[in-house]
């Protein structure tokens, strides 16, 4: 197959996005994707990652992208699932302990860390609001999390995602009670489901 066919289903497949890994995956080598990229005009939004012109840049995906341990979290997490009104201030997203995320740590990241035994405890995939697959924590985990964080969340947020999650006819309560056994916030958790279920 000619190759610039497969680069232009590699963009269809991805939103709009051109990964180097992708491509090298195919079999296309790094000059000839270079030429590519150059011809069509597209823009470099990170290391080994291009989107084209007609194409916003989805901060969440291309931070993924450059980073496979990073799972969204916190209110970023409770935005994409839809229990948060407004979006979020700041990304937040989790990594193992002893991951070194120096070069995720900036004015619009908060960098959580849990331990290997919880980190993926709870992980899903969501299609972030312009359309790209991410990694996050499920509502029941991010409901874990929050309660957990409840003495740095605004009381609105806190309020809302709680009121907005117990409301859900999807909610899964009995997983949400496995999580904070595990997470060791059962009792915590357990104030919130008498409350409101």
């Amino acid at each position: 197959m000619d190759k610039r066919i497969v680069l232009e289903r590699l963009i269809e497949e991805n939103n709009g996005y051109l990964l180097t890994s992708m491509a090298i995956e195919k079999d296309i080598t790094k000059p000839f994707l270079s030429r590519y990229v150059k011809e069509m005009g597209m823009e470099k939004v990170a290391r080994g990652v291009y989107i084209t012109d007609d194409v916003w840049p989805d901060e969440l995906f291309v931070m993924q992208v450059r980073s496979s341990a990073v799972i969204f979290s916190g209110e970023t997490a409770l935005f994409l699932h839809g229990l948060l009104d407004r979006e979020y201030s700041e990304i937040s997203v989790t990594v193992p302990t002893g991951y070194n995320a120096s070069h995720l740590k900036t004015d619009n990241v908060q960098v959580r860390y849990a331990p290997k035994e919880t980190y993926e405890l709870g992980v899903c995939e969501v299609v972030s609001s312009s359309g790209n697959r991410v990694r996050v924590y499920d509502k029941e985990r991010s409901i874990c999390n929050l309660i957990m964080d409840r003495n740095k969340v605004e009381v609105q947020n806190f309020q809302t995602a709680i009121k907005e999650y117990m409301s859900l006819k999807d909610k899964k309560i009995s997983r949400l009670i496995e999580y904070a056994e595990k997470l060791g916030i059962r009792d915590e958790v357990m104030k919130y489901v008498e409350v409101l279920v």
